[in-house]
């Protein structure tokens, strides 16, 4: 049975949605955070080397679903997983931590793709 490109994203998309309501909401896994940002720069191997910058700002209300996808056109299967970041810095009741994370989809070229993160939760009060 053949699906259409259209079926194919419906799936995906399901199957995404599902996976954020799996991991639950801030709130709920996280409790006394009020906020967590991310401040992350994509880089992929060519002349100019990154990719894009980007900020995500989670708040309590939020899924606590940290996987950032890849931005390297063709990659599948990869993506950058900041839940055990999240989760060790809020064990420790740590409010930030840098870091580097490669991607490990594919996309016919070997270590196409890698971010540098920079996590910061705060504990009381989350700026707009």
């Amino acid at each position: 049975m053949r699906y259409n490109p259209s079926q194919r994203k419906k799936e995906q998309r399901e199957q995404e949605q599902a996976a954020q309501a799996a991991a639950g909401l801030v709130s709920e896994r996280y409790a006394g955070i009020s906020c967590i940002e991310f401040h992350m720069t994509y880089y992929h191997h060519a002349r100019d080397p990154i990719l894009m910058e980007r900020t995500l700002r989670f708040s309590p209300a939020n899924y606590a679903s940290f996987h950032v996808k890849c931005e390297q056109d063709g990659c599948t299967g990869g993506g950058y997983d900041l839940a055990p970041v999240v989760a060790g810095l809020a064990k420790a009741r740590k409010s930030s931590v840098k870091g580097k994370l490669f991607c490990h989809g594919s996309n016919g070229t070997i270590g196409h793709g890698s971010i540098a993160y920079e996590v910061t939760i705060q504990y009381h009060g989350c700026a707009a």
